[in-house]
C-alpha cells in the first residue's frame, strides 16, 4: 500500500479507537509492511494530530509495549467552547423548581455531550481509570462520552434492583441538600476489587449522590480515580459533603427564581487544564 494509503487507515483505527493499545506488528501486519516504514508513518500522524490540537500518539516502551492514541481538547478549543455553554445556560428559561438547571437539552444533543465528554476525558487521561460509574439520571450520556475517550466500561448506578443484573449491594445514604434517606443499588458483578473509577455526574448540588457512590465503591474494595461533573452549584459550597477534588465544568452562581435572573460561570475546569497545558504540547 502507498504512504498515504496506510496512513489514511491507521488514522480511522486511532479515531475509532482511543486508548487502545497496539503493537507496531499490528499495523506492520494489517498493511503488509515493514515496522520501520509504520513507526514513520506513526510519527507523521502523531505531527498531524498535535497541528490539528486533537491529540496525540503515545508510545510505550517495552514487550507488552506498542503505541496509542490519546484524544484532548486544548485549552483555547476548551475556553471557547465552556463560555459559549455558559451563555447557554444562562438563559432565565432554564431556571427550575428547587434551585435546579435545566440540561436535558443539552445532554440530549450528541455532538455537545461528545465534546463534554472529550473535555473530562483530557485532564483524566493520565488516572488509569477501569471504570466510568454515574447514577441512573439524565448524567448516564455524559458518563458514556466520558468512558468511550478513556475506551473504558460504563457502571450505572441503580435506585431500585433489576432482577436482569443478579444479585446486587445496595447502600442507604443522605442527600446532602435534602437531607433525605435515600437508596443505591449496584450489581455484584460491576466492579473488582481493586478497580479505579471515575465518579460522573451531571450536576451537583451538596455532593450527596456522589458521597453515596463514593461510598458504594468501599463496599467493593475498589478506588476513586476521579470525580467529573458537567454543573455544580456554588452557592451550596458549605454544605458539601464530598472533601476528594473534583472536576466541574461550569458553575451555577447564582440563581433568582422571582427576578428570573440565572449566572453560570466556568468552573474549575479550566485552572485544572492550565496546570496540565504547562507540561504538555497544549
Amino acid at each position: 500500500m502507498k504512504r498515504e494509503e496506510r496512513i489514511v487507515g491507521m488514522v480511522n483505527f486511532f479515531l475509532e479507537n482511543p486508548r487502545k493499545l497496539k503493537r507496531l506488528a499490528f499495523f506492520a501486519e494489517q498493511f503488509n509492511s515493514g515496522k520501520t516504514t509504520i513507526s514513520e508513518d506513526i510519527n507523521i500522524i502523531d505531527n498531524i494530530f498535535k497541528k490539528q490540537e486533537i491529540g496525540y500518539i503515545k508510545r510505550i516502551i517495552g514487550p507488552t509495549g506498542g503505541v496509542m492514541f490519546v484524544p484532548v481538547v486544548s485549552f483555547a478549543d476548551s475556553e471557547h467552547f465552556i463560555h459559549n455553554l455558559c451563555d447557554r445556560l444562562s438563559e432565565p428559561k432554564r431556571i427550575l423548581p428547587g434551585g435546579y438547571l435545566y440540561m436535558t437539552d443539552i445532554l440530549s444533543e450528541p455532538s455537545t455531550v461528545k465534546q463534554l465528554g472529550k473535555l473530562l476525558a483530557t485532564v483524566f487521561v493520565d488516572k488509569d481509570i477501569d471504570i466510568v460509574m454515574t447514577v441512573e439520571t439524565k448524567g448516564i450520556s455524559l458518563a458514556y462520552a466520558v468512558a468511550s475517550y478513556l475506551n473504558v466500561p460504563v457502571v450505572i448506578v441503580r435506585r431500585d434492583p433489576k432482577v436482569t443484573e443478579g444479585s446486587s449491594v445496595s447502600i442507604n445514604y443522605v442527600s446532602g441538600s435534602t437531607g433525605k434517606i435515600q437508596t443505591m443499588v449496584l450489581s455484584k458483578r460491576s466492579l473488582q476489587a481493586g478497580d479505579r473509577v471515575c465518579v460522573v455526574d451531571d450536576f451537583m448540588k451538596a455532593g450527596g449522590t456522589i458521597n453515596g457512590m463514593m461510598n458504594l465503591l468501599s463496599e467493593f474494595d475498589a478506588e476513586l480515580a476521579a470525580i467529573g461533573v458537567l454543573a455544580e452549584a456554588d452557592e451550596l459550597k458549605e454544605l458539601r459533603v464530598i472533601d476528594e477534588d473534583y472536576v466541574s465544568l461550569v458553575k451555577l452562581t447564582e440563581m433568582d427564581q422571582r427576578k428570573k435572573m440565572i449566572q453560570v460561570r466556568p468552573g474549575n475546569y479550566l485552572n485544572i487544564l492550565n496546570k496540565i497545558v504547562k507540561t504538555s504540547f497544549l
